[in-house]
């Protein structure tokens, strides 16, 4: 059967690209429609002011378009492949329909897999998890702990921070030559991981040319498109990669849902991530007393239990919405931003902004600083609290990177989550990021820069204080 909506509740989810071009007309330099845009919060200075989200890196915030086929769908929801029922095969359908439209987004190969997770981490975690036997790993010193820990030190190279692009492909084009050839000889298994962008700089990275070094070497590789995804078109052919790796949760979509796209044949030979349901084609007894089992060879094969429809059709509504919004016009627009943000923090000379690639390389809408004279946590306890604005303070679990942006030692303490707080004026080893997207009003992006700019120039306007490891406004 094809899974199709009744007609009552399909009519109901008006597309973001039709409510933008509704709004401005073509091409669009507004906003699309998410949820929390009406959201007001208390100020500790007194009254409420509306929401200002900047913590896209970490999470976006949900597409309205999401939301509405996601409410669309809800009271129609049933098991998926395990059911007889007309609501399973429904779910059923919509699901294995997300999947081709997660395909088509990425602009997957034919035979390429597309496996639904919980999100990046848990993604390349499996991939980790599927590696051939003696393969060795390549991966940045630069990269999200996503990508940097899931392999095992007994098997991977670290590979120092490049300064520029083109020093990138050359450190990974020297450590693919002289990597130890056993077991296997000099065409042993190996893979690069990579990210598309940086989660601490917004930098974009030389991808097609890493994956050309990796290939040239016989070895392959995974994109982590966590923070490319959602701002830029990403397609497996094109760049010429193994396996894409996402969240959904970033890509304005949520319900705890991720994916591992690509090539088959590692994922289809490796034990299943998990050992369940849904994963086994047959089980059987045997006469000994143990048990057989003949796995699937599909996807399927790596998504045991009861899988998560929600987040799977979330991410595919997600995927639409941004294909039919243009992508040519939701970078255009967040060029803009970013030079309008990197504008303001410039015109404060105690504001230092990251960058590995230096300024001149294109980025997403993801921009780290330190503020002089001010604790990096007690800014941004600053910024929530007194002007309503959301950015991420600390080393946002890339910490050897920002480390190395901030100039400290290795050994040096820091927290990813809940960095100490300490008073202005004390050293900081840890930044302020903030990050936006296709949701950020401009009103967000100039309340931000009024807010630094008045930080910097008079100080803050309340007392703060270190509870459990973070800087809050004292009562």
């Amino acid at each position: 059967m094809s899974a199709t909506l009744p007609t009552a509740t399909a009519t109901a989810t008006a597309t973001a690209a039709d409510a933008a071009s509704a709004a401005c007309g073509a091409p669009c330099d507004e906003p699309l429609p998410v949820l929390g845009r009406d959201v007001t919060v208390p100020l500790v200075t007194g009254g409420e002011t509306g929401y200002a989200a900047l913590d896209y890196a970490a999470s976006a915030p949900a597409l309205q378009r999401v939301w509405d086929d996601v409410a669309a769908y809800a009271p129609y929801y049933g098991s998926v492949h395990r059911g007889a029922g007309y609501l399973s095969q429904l779910s059923t359908d919509l699901f294995e329909q997300s999947r081709a439209a997660v395909a088509a987004f990425l602009d997957c190969r034919p035979a390429d897999q597309v496996v639904f997770t919980r999100s990046t981490t848990d993604s390349l975690n499996l991939l980790a998890a599927a590696l051939p036997a003696g393969c060795r790993v390549f991966v940045f010193e630069t990269e999200h702990h996503a990508s940097l820990l899931p392999w095992g030190d007994e098997q991977v190279t670290y590979l120092d921070a490049p300064r520029t692009p083109a020093e990138a492909v050359a450190i990974l084009e020297r450590a693919l030559a002289d990597r130890d050839p056993s077991p296997g000889g000099p065409n042993g298994p190996a893979l690069v991981c990579v990210t598309g962008a940086s989660n601490v700089t917004g930098e974009l990275w030389p991808v097609r040319e890493l994956a050309a070094a990796a290939h040239a070497h016989g070895a392959r590789i995974v994109l982590d498109a966590a923070q490319l995804a959602p701002h830029h078109p990403v397609s497996v052919r094109g760049l010429d990669v193994d396996w894409v790796a996402f969240s959904g949760h970033k890509l304005y979509a949520p319900f705890g849902s991720g994916v591992l796209a690509g090539r088959a044949d590692w994922l289809r030979e490796a034990r299943p991530y998990l050992a369940g349901g849904g994963a086994s084609r047959t089980v059987a007894r045997r006469v000994d007393g143990g048990v057989d089992v003949e796995w699937h060879t599909t996807a399927a094969r790596h998504e045991a239990g009861s899988p998560n429809v929600i987040g799977a059709y979330a991410i595919a509504s997600a995927c639409r919405a941004l294909t039919e919004a243009g992508f040519d016009t939701l970078v255009a627009r967040e060029r803009r931003l970013v030079a309008r943000i990197r504008e303001g923090l410039a015109a404060v000379p105690e504001v230092r902004v990251l960058s590995l690639f230096g300024d001149d390389a294109p980025r997403v809408g993801v921009i780290s600083f330190v503020v002089e004279g001010w604790n990096s946590s007690h800014f941004a306890a600053a910024l929530s609290a007194e002007y309503g604005i959301g950015v991420r303070d600390g080393l946002f679990c890339a910490h050897p990177l920002v480390r190395t942006l901030l100039g400290s030692a290795p050994q040096e303490p820091g927290a990813c989550d809940a960095p100490e707080a300490r008073q202005p004026g004390e050293r900081s080893l840890n930044a302020i990021r903030v990050s936006f997207g296709a949701g950020t009003p401009d009103e967000h992006v100039e309340r931000f820069l009024r807010a630094v700019k008045e930080l910097v120039t008079d100080g803050a306007k309340w007392q703060y204080r270190t509870e459990d490891g973070r800087c809050v406004p004292a009562v």
